[in-house]
């Protein structure tokens, strides 16, 4: 194997070109080549353990273990270049790729194959940066220590403004947004945000031990706050919290903070804003010339390295953003209802006295028991006090009670059949009070427990032949008496059958006559 790594080693040394050919018996041409080829890549020294011969012969000749295999040999530096630039995406430059070979007569690899050797290819190239981290793998978040102000244009007095600050540590690009709270919902949709900025999602979330998104952080335990891990999981992305008092596990952000202080919060420590859009206004000004600033160290800027080395990697946005909902718990009244932010909800009343999650949304109250949902309402808005009731949800004595309304009482009757709906419609129009109709109706509906929609029907029909002025009284005795009319014919054949069975007829001698 082409003694590579001994070659950028000997050169970081300051040996010449000719020794480093003679040590390593290759000609000083070749020994150029590679050293041209590595500073063209980005390689600095010194090198970690992991980067072997065969890696850097990779890296450096991508284009080898192509020809060997007779396929149109891909140009990865050009592929490179043109995914930085807008809307250009690899199945275009596959596209492209495919007709260049066929103009030459060369077969193609297959889009799948193009587009794993291009991401060896760049995961190769950023592995070779001195900050040794995957693109696309983590985004750090924190708060500023420092604030900035804006003035109430009606009171004169300064509100304080927290600044928000997201970290790609790979690229090193930054996103920065001023927040009048640093609440749940101000810190999710600040999340929201950054994701729109980078057009992508990494794979690892490494926020600090904030209450907003950690519950609780021990070496034996991690509780997320339930809005935030939910959140993450909308945009495929996991949260893994630096440990406790570990400013290294987010090293990226926290440099990022000490840049942001300089540049950005007192660069505009002696500008007046009057709203918080104003000043985000100026904030991403400057932001947007911090990531475009050229590197102290190696070519290009924090813009270009994430187009170039990171954008690719990230994952794509969900096609509808993530919709805020908060957690809490509650405990279910006696009254089987819950209490959230002075509106009532209902629960199934075998839930009376139990702890129940609650996932409140700007739509939807969804109400959790051992993790199984138990019910769902509509978010109540307006004047306080308002209850959202499901009959399900009530006792059989509650819901009987809640059901006695004229609506209710048409709609059985009208399921019984015509008579008893003329006989009901009567009952609700003689009745002064309501109440006292309804009475009479639900008395009525209790004929149910003992006979049948058929029986009711004709009980109903029978006294509406009688009478123009219906009671339920009146059809209390029909229907008994067409039951006890109706069991008497069911007995009567009976009883005829066992006289005809079991009667018998004297003869003449038992009445002194004489048998013949």
């Amino acid at each position: 194997m082409f003694p590579y790594r001994k070659i950028l080693e000997l050169h970081s040394e300051g040996v010449s070109l000719r020794s480093i050919a003679t040590i390593t018996q290759h000609s000083r041409q070749k020994v150029t080549e590679v050293i041209k080829l590595a500073e063209k890549r980005g390689i600095i020294i010194p090198l970690e353990e992991g980067i072997t011969d065969p890696w850097l012969e990779d890296f450096l000749y991508p284009e080898k273990k192509q020809e060997n295999s007779g396929r149109h040999v891909m140009d990865f530096e050009y592929v490179h270049k043109e995914l930085a630039r807008p809307n250009v995406t690899l199945t275009l430059l596959h596209d492209e790729y495919v007709r260049e070979a066929k103009s030459v007569g060369k077969i193609p690899y297959a889009y799948r194959t193009f587009a794993e050797h291009y991401h060896n290819y760049a995961m190769k190239y950023k592995a070779t940066m001195r900050i040794r981290r995957k693109p696309g793998e983590i985004l750090e978040v924190d708060w500023a220590g420092q604030t900035l102000s804006v003035i109430d244009p009606d009171t004169g007095e300064n509100r304080k403004v927290y600044i928000f600050i997201a970290t790609l540590p790979c690229s090193q690009m930054f996103y920065v947004e001023g927040s009048y709270r640093m609440d749940l919902p101000s810190w999710i949709r600040l999340h929201q945000h950054t994701f729109e900025f980078f057009e992508g999602t990494p794979q690892i979330l490494v926020p600090d031990n904030l209450k907003t998104g950690v519950t609780k952080h021990t070496s034996k335990e991690l509780i997320l706050n339930k809005t935030y891990a939910e959140m993450a999981d909308h945009y495929n992305t996991i949260i893994l919290p630096a440990r406790v008092r570990s400013p290294k596990d987010k090293a990226s952000v926290e440099g990022s903070v000490n840049i942001v202080s300089t540049w950005i919060i007192q660069g505009l420590r002696n500008m007046k804003f009057f709203s918080i859009e104003e000043l985000n206004d100026e904030i991403w000004k400057k932001l947007d010339y911090l990531n475009n600033r050229p590197f102290q160290n190696r070519n290009g800027s924090r813009w270009s390295a994430f187009l170039e080395e990171e954008k690719f990697a990230l994952s794509p946005l969900p096609a509808t953003p993530y919709r805020m909902s908060e957690w809490r718990t509650a405990k279910v009244r006696p009254d089987y209802h819950i209490s959230i932010h002075s509106m009532f909800y209902s629960v199934p009343y075998e839930l009376i006295g139990k702890e129940v999650d609650v996932k409140i949304s700007d739509s939807t109250i969804e109400i959790y028991f051992n993790h199984i949902r138990a019910a769902s309402h509509q978010t109540l808005y307006g004047k306080y006090g308002q209850f959202s009731t499901l009959k399900e949800h009530m006792p059989q004595n509650h819901r009987l009670y809640i059901e006695q309304t004229p609506e209710e009482g048409l709609k059985w009757a009208a399921s019984i059949g015509d008579s008893t709906l003329t006989i009901v419609n009567f009952l609700l129009e003689t009745y002064e009070v309501e109440k006292q109709a309804l009475n009479a109706i639900f008395t009525l509906k209790k004929l149910e427990r003992k006979y049948t929609n058929y029986e009711i029907e004709q009980a109903c029909k029978d006294v509406l032949k009688a009478t123009n002025r219906p009671t339920v009284k009146s059809v209390q005795t029909i229907i008994q008496s067409n039951k006890k009319h109706d069991e008497e014919k069911l007995t009567e054949p009976k009883s005829r059958k066992m006289k005809e069975k079991y009667g018998f007829t004297r003869g003449a001698s038992y009445y002194g006559g004489r048998n013949k």
